[in-house]
């Protein structure tokens, strides 16, 4: 794949409110990977790479890996429904929000730090399960080098 200047890899990106990233591949050429709505794992979608690098405005956004790990467990967590304990978290997340909302008021700073603490945990205990299942689109250090400060 001819180099891109200012393309910097990977990037991330909402694309019709779906989390969408663009990954470096081993040979110099890059794979699109979209989240998956039935499954919350990687769909590999490289046909999308000139819209989403072309057309970023309108329906196509850049993210930061920070703001790309919660747009992905706010995905999954509103289109999944599951056991165990990922899922309990993102009843915990909903519960938050709930209360807030019975409350007739907005996140407080304390509870939307939580929420974005708990998407981080959510967002690498989903992915280390993807790569235990294969799924070659599953990256749990996005979330992990956000937590070390880079």
């Amino acid at each position: 794949m001819t180099q891109m200047p200012g393309l910097v890899l990977p990037s991330y990106y909402l694309y019709y409110q779906s989390p969408v990233k663009i990954v470096e591949t081993p040979d110099g050429g890059v794979r699109v990977w979209r989240v998956a709505i039935d499954t919350g794992g990687w769909h590999e979608k490289n046909d999308l790479f000139a819209e989403i690098v072309f057309d970023v405005g309108g329906e196509v956004f850049r993210r930061t890996p920070e703001e790309f790990v919660q747009e992905v467990e706010r995905f999954r967590a509103h289109h999944l429904e599951g056991e165990g304990p990922i899922f309990a978290l993102y009843d915990t997340l909903q519960a938050v929000r709930e209360v807030a909302k019975a409350e007739n008021r907005h996140l407080t700073p304390k509870e939307q730090a939580i929420i974005r603490g708990i998407r981080q945990r959510t967002f690498v205990m989903f992915e280390e399960q993807l790569r235990a299942a294969g799924d070659p689109g599953a990256d749990p250090e996005i979330a992990r080098a956000e937590a070390s400060g880079g």
